[in-house]
């Protein structure tokens, strides 16, 4: 690994190539340089120090929540090299198309949108029906992967970082998230900026710096995705309960941050070193 990933010009928080253990593939390799030289560092400086590692394209996926639209603000902020991306699965809440045309005018940049294929989806509704997801959890993944999965390779291919809103306290599926990790499926580093930020943090922080926001965050919409797979939570309940609601599974993932087991894909400790 040479020695200008581990230490990128103008940055705290470096690493020397003798500190990097010879172990793993080479991109478990990078995930583990910018987990200790960044992995206790702030938002900007992890993003900072990303964008100095990157060997290629990085994008960032948003889907108009919380937690993007904070980075997003990180983002524009710092003027990083970073495209922003976005998936339309053709239903969301009219809430985040507002959102999105906001976000835009708001921080003058244009967000690139990737929607699925109209013959997949097409495919699917005729076999099983306009809402065919709640006949079960199979045909439920089956139209995640047509509205989320398929679109968000299309997004990342090239890329050589995806940056992510993942929060380590989302749920306890997310709970073991470190700030880099290594995507080999995709052939990629996969970054959570905000992983150890809480939800009262980022909400405070948006606040203060004027972020626009969903008006569904006030009405108890915490976890946004399509309608009408998303409901407002209740008292008491976890962030990601309100998604695919008629679900009894606690580990609510739509296959965009999982494996091909189904699990949430996150790297071995033993590879990634501590991280933050």
């Amino acid at each position: 690994m040479s020695a200008d990933l581990l230490n990128p010009p103008g940055l705290s928080g470096q690493i020397t190539a003798s500190d990097a253990p010879a172990a793993g593939t080479p991109l478990e390799r990078r995930a583990q340089a910018l987990n200790e030289a960044f992995g206790a560092a702030d938002v900007a400086a992890r993003l900072a120090g990303a964008a100095a590692a990157a060997h290629g394209r990085l994008v960032f996926t948003t889907s108009f929540g919380l937690e993007d639209q904070v980075l997003t603000h990180f983002i524009i902020d710092a003027g990083l090299p970073v495209e922003i991306v976005t998936l339309d699965t053709d239903r969301l809440f009219p809430e985040v198309h507002a959102l999105w045309k906001e976000t835009e005018a708001h921080f003058g940049v244009r967000i690139l949108p990737f929607y699925p294929r109209h013959d997949a989806v097409e495919g699917f509704v005729g076999r099983h029906g306009l809402d065919g997801f709640y006949t079960s959890r199979e045909a439920r993944k089956a139209c995640c992967d047509i509205r989320k999965v398929e679109p968000l390779g299309r997004a990342l291919a090239g890329a050589d970082i995806w940056i992510t809103g993942l929060r380590a306290d989302q749920s306890a599926a997310r709970g073991g998230v470190r700030f880099a990790e290594a995507e080999a499926a995709r052939g990629l580093i996969k970054l959570s900026p905000l992983l150890d930020w809480s939800r009262d943090r980022t909400l405070a922080f948006a606040k203060a710096n004027g972020v626009p926001l969903n008006p569904l965050h006030e009405k108890g919409f915490v976890s946004i995705g399509c309608q009408p797979c998303t409901r407002a939570i209740r008292p008491g309940e976890p962030e990601r309960a309100g998604r695919w609601w008629w679900e009894e599974d606690a580990a609510k993932e739509c296959g965009l941050h999982v494996g091909p087991d189904g699990k949430l894909t996150r790297a071995k400790p033993a590879s990634l070193g501590a991280g933050a």
